[in-house]
């Protein structure tokens, strides 16, 4: 049941909430996002090119891709040396942002690469 509180134990419980959020500068977070799309970007294009040259086709360079960006993500968990909340607020930011933004790049050169390799 709700009762009569003292101040003294309400101003610890308020002291001991301030020490468990976690705290993140706007301008860092930016700058780790940052870094995320550029190299997911130069993923993408690295990998369009090499599956353009390597012949991929239809449905086996999408999974190319996806599997391309899946060590994308591994590499940066890596960089961040496995503590992801110290630099993220949380595992969807590593892990599932600029996914699908590469996917234009990754087709644009797959493209590109496949014509010029198979075709001319």
């Amino acid at each position: 049941m709700a009762g009569h509180s003292d101040s003294s134990s309400s101003e610890k419980k308020s002291s001991e909430a301030m020490n468990d959020l976690p705290i993140f500068s706007a301008e860092n977070m930016q700058n780790n996002m940052k870094v995320i799309y550029y190299s997911r970007t130069f993923m993408s294009i690295i990998g369009g090119v090499i599956a353009g040259i390597l012949g991929f086709t239809s449905l086996m360079g999408f999974v190319f891709y996806f599997l391309v960006m899946a060590i994308t993500s591994f590499g940066l968990i890596a960089k961040a040396k496995f503590s992801v909340h110290s630099y993220f607020d949380s595992w969807n930011r590593i892990i599932l942002d600029g996914f699908m933004g590469g996917l234009m790049s990754f087709v644009l050169f797959w493209t590109f690469a496949y014509d010029i390799v198979h075709i001319f």
